[in-house]
């Protein structure tokens, strides 16, 4: 990242249509939120190509406009390793995904893009709980604990993209 380029942040889960656009949406808002909506820019993707093309799962939009956030324009895609050469950080919703992440990775360099959602939650790190469940298979308490786990993360992941782009400026 130069001070011309954006900083790039993708979140990753299965289809692409729970956690990751949980993520990619609320850490969009936040940013904005702290003004820097133009130094870093957020996007998702899956690891498969199921879900590639649908919108996000109507629970997790639901749950999204429960709390102020708007998911309605979700796309799924699929994450491609090409993708690493553009991207300064891969959050994997869960060890499954930070896995394939690193298969596909290419470099040291990409594969030390590779995190987990919930790295960047304080909280998370000191329970030894760094991944998020996949909600899709549960019901709405399922997405209420997802966006809950998302959003701390987020919100964490906020202060440690403040420090990264401080440390780039210097």
């Amino acid at each position: 990242m130069t001070a011309t380029t954006p900083y790039r942040v993708t979140f990753v889960c299965s289809g692409n249509i729970c956690r990751s656009p949980m993520g990619e949406v609320i850490l969009r808002d936040l940013l904005a939120e702290a003004g820097l909506d133009g130094t870093v820019e957020v996007d998702s993707a899956g690891t498969t190509s199921y879900e590639v093309g649908r919108p996000a799962d109507p629970r997790a939009v639901t749950e999204l406009r429960r709390r102020g956030y708007d998911g309605a324009g979700h796309v799924a895609r699929q994450f491609h390793p090409e993708w690493f050469a553009r991207t300064d950080l891969v959050l994997a919703a869960d060890e499954g995904h930070a896995a394939a992440l690193r298969r596909w990775a290419t470099t040291p360099e990409d594969t030390a893009k590779v995190r987990l959602i919930r790295e960047f939650d304080p909280a998370a790190v000191a329970a030894d709980t760094l991944e998020v469940d996949d909600p899709w298979y549960g019901d709405t308490e399922d997405f209420v604990r997802c966006f809950a786990e998302v959003e701390a993360s987020c919100r964490g992941l906020l202060a440690h993209l403040r420090g990264q782009l401080a440390a780039s400026h210097r």
